[in-house]
């Protein structure tokens, strides 16, 4: 499979919690890349990457982003793809402003968002692989197996 899903976020400091994005992804053997792009601070590389996923093959976008979390928004107006944002604790204000920056978007440009940081790059990543399974059966098993494990960990937690 060729690479699929694209990773991307405003900073290297939001690694720590996008790499949990990319575990999961690991785990279900997709591949996927990384970048680190700036809505503020590079603004036109954005948009030109933004503009070149389709040429690259990739299916879906996370996005993590803090603070104002403008990134999964901007990626958004620039491409059809479906983007996922992953609101990043960076603030005084433990990650609200990038949640609602990430969920309010104007209507016609829409991100998915997920939970605010490390739990929300795990669901990102699972979210892209549901979207990915529409076309990529052999990942509907794998889901399934994953559902089935999680599944177990609770019933024999004593």
């Amino acid at each position: 499979m060729s690479v699929k899903i694209s990773i991307l976020m405003g900073s290297k400091s939001d690694m720590p919690v996008m790499e949990h994005a990319s575990k999961v992804l690991d785990d279900f053997g997709v591949k996927y890349e990384v970048k680190v792009l700036s809505a503020h601070r590079t603004p036109k590389e954005t948009v030109d990457y933004a503009e070149k996923l389709r040429e690259k093959d990739i299916a879906v976008v996370i996005c993590g982003a803090g603070m104002s979390a403008a990134l999964p928004g901007v990626v958004a107006a620039h491409t059809t793809l479906p983007v996922i944002g992953v609101p990043i604790d960076a603030s005084t204000l433990n990650g609200m402003d990038a949640l609602l920056s990430t969920v309010q978007m104007p209507p016609g440009i829409p991100v998915g968002a997920v939970a605010i940081g490390k739990a929300g790059a795990k669901n990102a990543a699972l979210l892209a692989l549901r979207i990915l399974s529409l076309s990529e059966k052999s990942l509907e098993k794998k889901l399934e197996d994953f559902r089935e494990e999680e599944r177990k960990k609770i019933l024999n937690q004593k």
